[in-house]
């Protein structure tokens, strides 16, 4: 399994962030990448490779144009405004004000025009980290196009509460569905995302929910509970082309491995029936029984067994990292994943 990777998701290291109304320091680190990176060569599953740069093509076919050039130009004019920190969100287009389709010049209103949520910070080098973790996974998909039965894109920062036009979460490009759309442009007649992130996948529900050709599973805290609140409840099935082509199973607070595993064994028999082509799986590790900003209570072991009912699956697959920020574990964890999926396939 090749794993595809870029220094330059160490230009997005925010100062902090806004957790329980305190300010702290960021949860979304560079550390993140480093802790998986070493992980991934303690373990030598393969070629460890800079990302390839593929351009905006695919990015663009899945994120309005708007929205890429915020993320390119909103930093320059936050400081060119006078502000002096990173940028911050801190006005909604809400409910009460629903009139405006555009984002104003007001760098405070574009900000928030194009957030959903506020623990999210821009700065500097955020689009430059951010596009490179979309080339991360963009060159796995080329492997698996060259033949690859699985690949890795080290991806960060994350990207699967990344919207069509909107940041938050961590997330700014979608990485899971530029690299669907990709796959589906490669001829790939249909993809499935599978996403096993302890949070909703919003942002790749709201991409894909109209669409029939790629077909999205999510197993995350129940959004009554936790981020992202809004979406990702189990009656969302999508709309359109896209009806039965959404499933989303929200788990309770406390949720262990034996309740969950029947989660991931029942989505991985819906994505076979479907007769996907091609599997991107959302690999966060987040469900992690120690994770700070969590509550499922899966065990490092658990993650053997992840790797081992994916590839069960036997397709060409996708791994992409999402969210884990117990720092401790979380390069363990996602070796656990990695590493029994190519055991087991290489016994099937």
């Amino acid at each position: 399994m090749e794993t595809f990777y870029s220094e330059h998701h160490s230009l997005h290291a925010p100062s902090g962030e806004l957790a329980g109304g305190v300010e702290v320091p960021p949860f979304e680190s560079p550390e993140r990448a480093e802790r998986v990176l070493a992980a991934v060569r303690a373990l030598d599953l393969g070629a460890v490779r800079a990302a390839e740069d593929f351009g905006e093509e695919a990015i663009l076919r899945v994120h309005s144009a708007d929205y890429i050039e915020f993320l390119k130009t909103i930093w320059r004019d936050w400081r060119a405004s006078g502000r002096a920190g990173d940028v911050q969100p801190t006005v909604w287009q809400s409910r009460s004000m629903p009139g405006r389709v555009a984002a104003p010049r007001d760098p405070d209103g574009r900000a928030g025009y194009y957030a959903l949520a506020g623990e999210t910070r821009i700065v500097s080098g955020t689009w430059e980290a951010a596009y490179w973790s979309a080339q991360a996974a963009l060159s796995g998909v080329r492997a698996l196009g060259g033949g690859a039965s699985s690949a890795f894109g080290l991806c960060r920062p994350p990207g699967h509460h990344a919207s069509r036009d909107q940041f938050g979460g961590y997330c700014f490009v979608n990485n899971a569905a530029v690299s669907a759309d990709a796959l589906r442009a490669m001829g790939v007649e249909r993809v499935a995302i599978l996403d096993i992130d302890f949070h909703h996948g919003n942002g790749t529900q709201q991409i894909f929910y109209e669409r029939g050709d790629v077909y999205y599973v999510s197993l995350h805290g129940d959004p009554e509970e936790t981020f992202p609140n809004f979406l990702g409840y189990a009656d969302e099935t999508g709309r359109g082309d896209g009806e039965g082509f959404n499933l989303n199973f929200p788990y309770p607070s406390g949720t262990a491995w034996n309740l969950w595993q029947g989660g991931l064994n029942e989505a991985c028999r819906v994505i076979g029936e479907y007769g996907a082509g091609a599997l991107v799986v959302s690999l966060g590790v987040d469900t992690f029984h120690n994770d700070p900003i969590s509550f499922f209570r899966l065990r490092s072991d658990d993650y053997l067994e992840v790797g081992r009912i994916l590839s069960r699956l036997r397709l060409p697959t996708l791994f992409l990292l999402e969210g884990g920020y117990d720092l401790e574990a979380l390069g363990l964890n996602v070796g656990n994943v990695l590493r029994s999926f190519e055991e087991e396939s290489r016994l099937s």
